[in-house]
């Protein structure tokens, strides 16, 4: 089939298909190009007309699970986000640990006080220079969309918090106070303009080009336990119950191993692909 055909995302948009696109998220995920090819080669002949992106992972994560299981688990990262579970706090608690993996001390969940109310806030993190107020909005579906509602209402809450700050609360000499909202998806466009306009700095998935959730990721190189191919999703539910977030935890034995009652063998083949992430 030519390769000019529209793919279904998820938010229901239709594109034409971007061959480049799949071939860059392959080698993001650590493919070699002999491997990308091949994967390329065999799904030229599965190709229709408005098939769905996730149709499109699901082939290619099953091929590529074939040949590099490692690549396969880093291929699901953006699906592994919304494996995170309804409460949103794995979310949290993943974002903290990007964050901490940049310097900053992180605390989760804290109550701030405002000159109106207290606050909430899902992260505060906090080096030399910056504080940063975290709000985390997670999404367990793919296409959803944070609209401007969400920092219009979060931009509020924000400066109430900094008025309390600035009076009560002397700032250290050269650190700055930022407002940050992350989502594991995408915000919308009137979203993004008021973010710009009042100075707040939103983290998307894709979004910005520079610094999105995707690149600090890749540069923090963590990955959740989401990602792992050799789980159940039953499996990676309780250990998210229990508070274990990062795949790296599972690169030795501890007390995960206890939790999900592996046997020595299947415990042995987790590690071995937690240490190849």
């Amino acid at each position: 089939m030519s390769q000019d055909f529209q793919v279904t995302k998820a938010s229901g948009q239709t594109e034409l298909f971007d061959e480049e696109k799949l071939r860059r998220s392959l080698l993001r995920a650590g493919a070699d190009e002999i491997t990308i090819d091949q994967i390329l080669q065999e799904l030229a002949g599965q190709w229709y007309e408005g098939i769905s992106t996730k149709s499109i992972f699901k082939r290619a994560f099953k091929m590529l699970k074939r040949q590099h299981r490692s690549a396969a688990a880093r291929y699901t990262l953006k699906q592994a986000m919304f494996d995170f579970g309804p409460s949103g706090f794995p979310f949290e608690d993943f974002f903290a640990e990007i964050l901490k993996s940049r310097g900053y001390q992180v605390q989760t969940r804290q109550l701030l006080p405002g000159v109106c109310i207290q606050h909430e806030v899902d992260a505060v993190a906090e080096n030399e220079h910056t504080l940063i107020w975290v709000e985390c909005k997670y999404h367990p579906m793919a296409g959803s969309v944070s609209n401007v509602k969400i920092p219009l209402y979060i931009h509020s809450r924000f400066r109430d918090m900094e008025q309390y700050w600035a009076k009560n609360q002397p700032q250290k000499e050269g650190q700055n106070v930022e407002g940050w909202i992350v989502t594991n998806t995408r915000f919308s466009d009137d979203a993004m303009d008021y973010g710009r306009c009042a100075g707040m700095h939103l983290v998307g998935w894709n979004y910005p080009s520079k610094g999105s959730l995707r690149e600090m990721v890749d540069e923090a190189k963590l990955h959740p336990v989401t990602c792992l191919t050799l789980l159940t999703r039953q499996e990676k539910t309780k250990l998210l119950e229990h508070n274990i977030i990062l795949s790296k935890t599972l690169s030795k034995p501890g007390r995960w191993s206890d939790l999900l009652h592996l046997s020595s063998d299947r415990r042995d083949k987790v590690m071995r692909e937690a240490n190849a992430l």
